[in-house]
This record gives structure tokens, C-alpha cells and sequence, in this order.
């Protein structure tokens, strides 16, 4: 084989929007690796489902997938990370997508899953003030107290303190969360656990958390959407969401003593000094994490989102030696041409190092104990 290779009212509209945007950036802008021609010829469909965070992404991959091999239609379903992991554990899917890594006791109830980094993204603290652009600055801290339901007022002399410039109003804070499981959750709790010691006590991580106070929507795209639709909100969506909606957004203080905005450069910042002591694809991941880097460009609310598959795919019901050919061709595309398409959708590509683990994740997957690398 050569080398190559929403929920609720407002989230179709959401995920239109996102497909939309993307057209005008689908031609890739590097050098694109040899195809690898189709080994079937009939129509197979590879499902997966999970993360809200790389929708965007995975949704353009799946178009342009589909281009190079018409009869090979890739079905991924943004259910959120937590719904993903469950159908993958199910084995109701072929592939899921998380952005929290599995932990010891999901590890345990989908052994042999394997984790695949496929792209780097950041969470960014959006907000519904009027009047009020992008650039509130605001520490984790900060933010920690507001979730917490401990800062009501945006005028709280805590904000306006670090802000000056800004005619903040005498108004209540209306926190915004997800409602259901989700890896951006997790992303956003893990930093808040790191940064604060009460909300670690209290609340802690988790892709789903006993919120203290505040509104609960579905996906990124249902939380987006709440925040635009009223103001004097607050919430958390991944970046791609926060600017291909058009929505203002917090300026966070990093580890360095920093005011960082998110972008792919101050994310890319994050993960330099990671890639070199990352797991293998068969290991765990739980302790993995991109959170308040070190660096003063670094923004501090990075993180990697994750394929999940089975190392051995005869265990999933509807699997056979073509359709694992095809998921496998399509895994290894996605880690290399595929990411030609994430700086333009606001993600940042895998650095080489990642890219070549994950080259060796993907060439040890089986079908009934022989690679499949080696079948196709």
C-alpha cells in the first residue's frame, strides 16, 4: 500500500454555517501526498460520532474524502465527546472522536482503543457584551469565580480592575455550559481545576460537572448559539466556533504572566514543547494535557482532539476486512492530507513528531490479527 492516505434550535443552521465557511478555503495549500486508488468498488460507509470541538474539520474532510473516493462516504455525527466514547465503547460506530482522553476505567470498558491525535485546538471564554469587542482580559482565576457564581456583576471591581479602558455595565453575568457530555468540558474544567483550588475542590473535571450556577446547552453549537442570541452571557466554544460566528472573546492570562489571545499561533505555542514526550497510540493518554504551557506566547487553554478505534476492528459487529481497509486509508489520509484543511478552519496542523506516531498507531491496527496496512 503506498503512502498516502446540533442539538437544538439554532444547530443546523450552525452546522451549515461551518460548511459553508469552509468552502472557499477546501483547496489545500501544501503539497498533497500520492493518492492511494480505492481497493473496492462498492459503496461502503464508515460512521463515527463524538466531539463538537473538530466538527468543523472532521465535516470538510468528509466532503473532500469523498471527492477523491466516490464510492467511500465517511458519516460522523457531533454528539459531543461523551456520547462518543459511549458508541464507541458500544461498538455501535467505527471510529469516535473525543477531546478528553480516555481514562483508566473507560480504558477498561473499550480495551485495546487506541488514541489518534488528528488536530490541536483551544478553548476560548466568549461573552455577550455590548458594545464590548473581543479582548476582555481576564484571568483563569477570574473565570474560575465567575462558573463558581462567586463574581455576578460585570462590573465586579475584579474585572474592572484588569480592564480599565472598558465601561463595563451594572449588570448580572449569565454563565452558559454544556449540557451534555463533552470534551470541551472536560478541555475547559481540567484548566479551571489547575488554576483554581476551590473549583478543583468543588466542582473539579470532567466532560460533564455539577455546574454551580449558570444556563446548559447542547454542543459548542448550541452554546455559540445562546451566547449570541443574548446578551451579558458568558460562556465556553472552541475557537473555530468563537470566530467563524463572529463572537467576542477573552483574552487570557498564561502561565508567563502573559494577556494571550487564542489563535493557531499561541496554540501551536502550547504544543512545541509537548510532542517530543507524548504516549504511544496503544497507551494511555489520561495524564496527557496541553493546559496553562509554560512560554510567553503560549495561550493556556490548548488541547489535542482524538480518533478513537479499536486496535483489533473484527470487534465491532459490522466490520470487515474491506470497510477496515477503507477506515484505516481514511485515518492515515486524515493525518496527512487531511490536515491541510485545519489552519484555514482555525486549527492547528499535527507537528511532524505527532504525525509520525501516529503514522505507527495507524499501521498496527488488524482485522482478525493481521494488520491491515499489510491487506490493502
Amino acid at each position: 500500500m503506498k503512502k498516502s492516505v446540533l442539538v437544538g434550535i439554532g444547530a443546523t443552521v450552525i452546522i451549515v454555517l461551518g460548511i459553508v465557511l469552509a468552502i472557499p478555503y477546501l483547496q489545500p495549500k501544501t503539497e498533497t501526498i500520492t493518492q492511494t486508488p480505492t481497493t473496492t468498488s462498492k459503496n461502503i460507509v464508515l460512521n463515527g460520532a463524538g466531539a463538537t470541538f473538530p466538527y468543523p474539520l472532521i465535516s470538510t474532510w468528509t466532503v473532500q474524502y469523498n471527492k477523491i473516493y466516490p464510492n467511500i462516504m465517511v458519516n460522523y455525527q457531533s454528539i459531543g465527546s461523551g456520547g462518543g466514547i459511549r458508541q464507541h465503547t458500544n461498538k455501535t460506530v467505527d471510529f469516535a472522536a473525543s477531546d478528553a482522553p480516555l481514562n483508566e476505567d473507560q480504558r477498561k470498558a473499550a480495551p485495546n482503543t487506541l488514541h489518534i491525535p488528528i488536530t490541536i485546538g483551544c478553548v476560548v471564554v466568549a461573552y455577550n457584551l455590548p458594545n464590548v469587542p473581543k479582548g476582555l482580559k481576564l484571568t483563569g482565576e477570574l473565570v474560575a469565580e465567575i462558573f463558581l457564581g462567586n463574581i455576578k456583576k460585570w462590573n465586579d471591581p475584579l474585572i474592572a480592575n484588569l480592564n480599565p479602558e472598558i465601561q463595563l455595565p451594572d449588570k448580572e453575568i449569565i454563565v452558559v455550559h454544556r449540557s451534555d457530555g463533552s470534551g470541551t468540558t472536560f478541555v475547559f474544567t481540567s484548566y479551571l481545576s489547575i488554576v483554581s483550588s476551590e473549583w478543583n475542590s468543588k466542582v473539579g473535571k470532567g466532560t460533564a460537572v455539577q455546574w454551580p450556577t449558570g444556563l446548559g446547552a447542547a454542543g459548542n453549537e448550541g452554546v455559540a448559539g445562546v451566547i449570541r442570541g443574548t446578551p451579558y452571557t458568558i460562556g465556553y466554544v472552541e475557537l473555530a466556533y468563537a470566530l467563524q460566528t463572529k463572537m467576542s472573546y477573552a483574552y487570557l492570562k498564561n502561565k508567563d504572566g502573559n494577556f494571550v489571545e487564542p489563535s493557531l499561533e499561541s496554540t501551536a505555542a502550547a504544543v512545541e514543547a509537548l510532542s517530543p514526550i507524548l504516549p504511544k497510540g496503544d497507551e494511555s493518554w489520561e495524564k496527557v494535557s496541553l493546559l496553562n504551557a509554560p512560554g510567553k506566547d503560549s495561550y493556556p487553554i490548548a488541547s489535542f482532539s482524538y480518533i478513537l478505534v479499536y486496535k483489533e476492528l473484527s470487534v465491532l459487529p459490522k466490520m470487515d476486512k474491506e470497510k477496515a481497509i477503507e477506515l484505516v486509508k481514511f485515518l492515515y489520509w486524515a493525518i496527512h492530507d487531511g490536515q491541510n484543511y485545519a489552519p484555514n478552519l482555525q486549527y492547528v496542523p499535527l507537528p511532524k513528531s505527532v504525525v509520525n506516531l501516529n503514522e505507527e498507531t495507524i499501521k498496527s491496527i488488524t482485522f482478525n490479527g493481521e494488520k491491515v496496512w499489510d491487506l490493502a
